[in-house]
């Protein structure tokens, strides 16, 4: 297992590096232009398509988004970081898995700019409409539209209270309190609105095209003013922070028990 962790451990580096670039492009798009952000991943990923190695730097972003999916996907499923089987760990770890899920679509979509060229879309409404033309796919829509809000939850506790330092190393900037802080609490607004989205879809029978995605959730908020503006500002900082987690966020180490992980610092 500790081979194994340790194996894991620099894909999860490159997966924090991924979401540093995505957070800062996104609040970099929506400080300069609010009509522009509703192109969200799709524009952020063509604008990064047309750079020099956009091909190649596309694909780091495809295995790193894929590689914190799965990180996330953990936590979810094994209890890598020791969040608890009581309603509050179901809570976080149930968060974490619709973080998986949003970062796999990231990651498709970064992977059919490489392919193809282009996106199309970056594949929500249509997995939605797919999910919810099955037997009780409104259900499950809407619990997923539940996870959002409990992830989104979970975000804003971690701003607001700063536990999230426990697992950073002593090492890390001064300022990584407050930049994490922000962020966090402008992330939790943003999975807020994407958690009602999926309710309105699944449960209030809304449709397909309802779903909004990250940049269309961050658009929306466009008529909100000074709000929106401390909206993208935090989304920049969260991606400043995801930078620093790349490099002093206190990996877990499974242990050779199985499911107990230990943190190390490394």
């Amino acid at each position: 297992m500790a081979e194994l962790s340790a194996r894991l451990n620099p894909l999860i580096r490159v997966g924090y590096l991924a979401r540093a670039v995505l957070y800062v492009l996104l609040g970099v798009i929506a400080l300069t232009g609010a009509q522009s952000v509703a192109d969200g991943t799709d524009g952020i990923f063509r604008s990064i398509e047309n750079a020099p190695a956009g091909k190649a730097l596309l694909g780091v972003l495809a295995v790193g988004l894929a590689a914190y999916g799965l990180f996330r996907l953990a936590s979810l499923v094994f209890d890598i970081e020791n969040n608890g089987s009581d309603g509050k760990g179901w809570a976080k770890r149930i968060g974490h898995g619709a973080s998986a899920i949003g970062h796999f679509l990231l990651a498709w979509t970064a992977w059919k700019f490489i392919s193809a060229g282009e996106s199309g879309g970056d594949g929500t409404s249509e997995a939605t409409a797919g999910v919810l033309s099955a037997d009780f796919g409104g259900i499950v829509i809407g619990l997923l539209g539940l996870a959002f809000f409990a992830a989104a939850a979970a975000q804003a506790i971690k701003g607001f209270t700063g536990k999230f330092m426990q697992r950073i190393s002593p090492d890390a900037p001064r300022a990584t309190r407050a930049i994490g802080g922000a962020g966090y609490i402008a992330r939790a607004v943003v999975f807020a609105v994407i958690g009602w989205s999926l309710i309105e879809a699944g449960f209030l029978s809304r449709g397909a095209d309802n779903v909004k995605t990250l940049g269309e959730a961050i658009a929306s908020l466009a008529g909100t003013g000074w709000l929106f503006t401390l909206i993208a500002v935090g989304l920049l900082l969260f991606g400043l922070f995801s930078a620093v987690l790349a490099r002093w966020r206190i990996i877990p180490e499974m242990s050779a028990h199985g499911k107990v992980p230990a943190f190390r610092a490394g």
